[in-house]
């Protein structure tokens, strides 16, 4: 677990530098240059994902909690909903427009669907501490911009590409969902 825990943290602390220690990252900037900031910032990230999923099929679960549901329609939809969440943040589409933080929710909702189907310490460890880490985010977003003003230009196609994309990432994601992480996503 301490591997998982590492990468949960590590993800954590590079995703909150530049909120928490902007002029630390305004530093790294003006000594490194903008790209060569993203190319190690990027570095960590995928470091703290490969950490996870390396810590994630090392650690043996116990049993935190019975899970309210099992593998079905609910939590299939709030991972789709997510998914769209996710790519939607990225696209000026209304759905961008009327929620402001559509990435960080779509992380929040695909932790919960994950929470309502695994009670075992690993998962209450990678999706919980996902999910603390996106509100987290909101409210670091929050502080830092500060209310939202004005009303985006918002295009219905973005929303589409946002639908698309999410729907097809969610049906090869949920076909290799058993090989990938060793859990079907539907009922057996």
């Amino acid at each position: 677990m301490s591997l998982l825990f590492a990468g949960i943290i590590l993800w954590f602390v590079a995703h909150s530098f530049p909120a928490i220690a902007p002029d630390r990252r305004g530093a790294l900037v003006a000594k490194l240059g903008e790209q060569p900031y993203r190319g190690v910032f990027s570095l960590v990230i995928v470091l703290s994902l490969v950490m996870m999923v390396f810590g994630w099929k090392n650690a043996t679960p116990s049993a935190i909690y019975v899970p309210p549901m099992g593998p079905g329609v609910v939590p299939a939809i709030l991972v789709l909903l997510g998914l769209v969440l996710f790519f939607a943040s990225q696209m000026n589409g209304h759905i961008k427009r009327i929620i402001r933080h559509p990435q960080m929710a779509g992380t929040i909702l695909w932790s919960v669907a994950h929470l309502l189907t695994n009670g075992d310490s690993r998962s209450v460890a990678l999706f919980g501490g996902m999910a603390i880490w996106a509100l987290f985010e909101i409210v670091m977003i929050n502080r830092r911009e500060g209310p939202r003003t004005g009303s985006q230009t918002a295009s219905g196609k973005f929303d589409l590409i946002a639908v698309v994309i999410g729907g097809v990432v969610f049906a090869v994601v949920g076909h290799f969902h058993l090989q990938l992480f060793g859990v079907s996503p539907v009922p057996m």
